[in-house]
């Protein structure tokens, strides 16, 4: 079996998850930029991701960023119109995209306000497919998707025992989440570890239980829905907090430094 590398990332605090995720994005953008001409990324909703697109609309990283390269799409929505809210889109505009020289050509978001979630989700798959050009059939493969956690273990919209976890054939998924009553669209398992970088940001004290349960523990994804994202040829990177990786069975001096495993 060819061996995959997992990266955890143990960083001081939010501000410093923060930091780390925004160099990621800075250099993954550049290299991507200068190999391919475009950099596609998926972005997350949540409150580190937050952080985050808060910090890289700050001088000087902003400058850094090949924006005119750089496309943006997003990993899962709520069903709601981009101004409410809830809306991921609307979280991502606020903090980033009205402050970055981005082309509004180059913002992919999900339809998430069409009434009809299973309509939305095929307008949005055909978004993907347009835009990678000659997937039918395939999977389109994203420079990087950037990632949170719940703490019942769900990922981008991917809850624990929904029908989308199971979906192989979709590249969007529509979802009933029950526990919250709503709606949403997702990118799909397969969509996710067909990336060529995959970022989990985990902050918080709050997140240490399903953390260690998540790297650790046994494999349920049903009940872990973040244990399903195991990129095919990608590297997997959690950038987390020390608060979040308290519980996780890390060696000594541990959380200033990375930790490499191979699965």
């Amino acid at each position: 079996m060819r061996e995959r590398q997992r990266e955890i990332l143990v960083c001081r605090d939010l501000e410093d998850v923060s930091h780390r995720a925004v160099e990621l994005f800075i250099r993954l953008a550049n290299e991507a930029a200068s190999s391919t001409g475009r950099f596609a990324v998926a972005l997350s909703g949540g409150s580190t991701p937050r952080a985050l697109f808060t910090l890289l609309a700050t001088d000087p990283f902003k400058q850094r960023v090949p924006w005119p390269k750089v496309h943006l799409f997003w990993g899962d929505e709520r069903c709601v119109p981009p101004d409410h809210p809830e809306s991921n889109y609307r979280m991502a505009r606020d903090t980033l995209l009205d402050q970055a020289p981005i082309s509004a050509q180059n913002i992919h978001r999900m339809p998430a306000e069409d009434e009809d979630c299973a309509r939305a989700a095929a307008a949005y798959e055909q978004t993907l497919r347009a835009f990678f050009e000659g997937v039918a059939g395939e999977l389109p493969c994203f420079d990087l998707i950037l990632l949170g956690m719940g703490e019942d273990g769900h990922t981008a919209s991917l809850f624990p025992g929904t029908a989308a976890l199971a979906e192989t054939e979709r590249l969007v998924a529509p979802t009933y989440v029950e526990k919250l009553g709503t709606y949403r669209l997702t990118l799909t398992a397969p969509v996710i570890n067909h990336a060529a970088h995959v970022a989990f940001l985990v902050a918080g004290e709050s997140k240490a239980s399903v953390l260690r349960e998540v790297l650790e523990g046994e494999r349920d994804p049903q009940r872990l829905p973040s244990q399903l994202i195991q990129p095919s040829s990608g590297r997997l990177v959690f950038i987390v907090d020390r608060a979040a990786a308290k519980e996780l069975t890390l060696s000594p001096g541990v959380s200033a430094r990375t930790m490499r495993e191979h699965l």
